[in-house]
């Protein structure tokens, strides 16, 4: 749920969109975000395209977008938290960052990253070992829409690209502001020079959008961990005072299972922390 401000404007640069399942706990958050105008129904339809255009659409649930960016809707949930940002973790042990002791410690982060905090002789090294495969968002801006109007497309046998969202269009701006995300492929040549998806990038999205000119400005994010290739059957772990929890440990990697899988890790640690 990343949004970062590029050129004096925000531009939703992680998740495309998000889903709620009605009935479940995530859905009703979702609508109080809905009513409070910090998120909208976007879209139940997305393109769906070859490496030289769209050829049709699918249909599916709505997709919800944020007007103010995805981000805005994380800080909404960490309103009244003491939170300090900023601040490097280099090792974490069993109720333990950094030497200073914690009733827990959570690792809401991708299994390689969450490793590289361990010491590799705790147990839940071993439970770390979902694989997860990279992209690169790369973000295309034009002086004014050239394109016919789509939502986001699905992007199939395209070595460069993955999926194109229409980010004036999902934050309702009208902005002329595309974002692509690479493929793994793709992704894996340029991981060490992210600029270098740029121009491969914006050539195949001219190419599926039949676009004439190029960009006039354009931004790379590289995304080393973006996606869990397996799921964890598990919604979260907790044991010893750590805690795991995110998009990897539930039925399908999601904003929605990302929420779950948090709400539920922190109801098991305020149940432990009160026995």
């Amino acid at each position: 749920m990343a949004s970062r401000t590029i050129n004096g404007r925000i531009v939703d640069i992680g998740a495309a969109y998000f889903t709620a399942e009605p009935g479940t706990p995530f859905h009703g958050v979702v609508t109080d975000w809905v009513e409070r105008g910090l998120a909208r129904p976007w879209t139940d339809t997305l393109a769906v395209a070859e490496a030289d255009g769209i050829h049709g659409s699918t249909t599916g649930p709505a997709r919800y977008a944020a007007p103010g960016g995805l981000r805005g809707l994380v800080v909404d949930l960490a309103r009244g938290l003491a939170i300090e940002q900023e601040i490097t973790v280099q090792h974490v042990a069993p109720g333990v960052a950094d030497g200073e002791r914690y009733d827990a410690v959570v690792l809401a982060m991708p299994d390689p990253q969450a490793r590289r905090l361990l010491d590799g002789r705790s147990p839940l090294d071993a439970v770390l070992n979902t694989a997860w495969s990279p992209s690169i968002a790369v973000v295309l801006e034009w002086e004014a829409r050239q394109w016919d109007p789509f939502r986001a497309a699905f992007v199939n046998n395209a070595p460069e690209v993955l999926t194109v969202a229409d980010d004036g269009d999902r934050r309702g701006d009208g902005a002329a502001v595309l974002v692509a995300h690479t493929t793994e492929q793709s992704a894996r040549i340029h991981l060490d020079d992210p600029d270098g998806a740029i121009a491969p990038t914006s050539a195949a999205v001219q190419r599926l959008l039949g676009l004439a000119h190029s960009p006039t400005r354009t931004f790379a994010h590289r995304w080393t961990f973006a996606r869990p290739t397996t799921q964890h059957p598990e919604q979260f772990y907790w044991a010893d005072g750590i805690g795991v929890c995110g998009d990897a440990w539930g039925e399908r990697s999601s904003v929605g299972t990302a929420w779950a899988s948090g709400d539920a890790l922190g109801a098991a640690i305020a149940a432990a922390l009160h026995q």
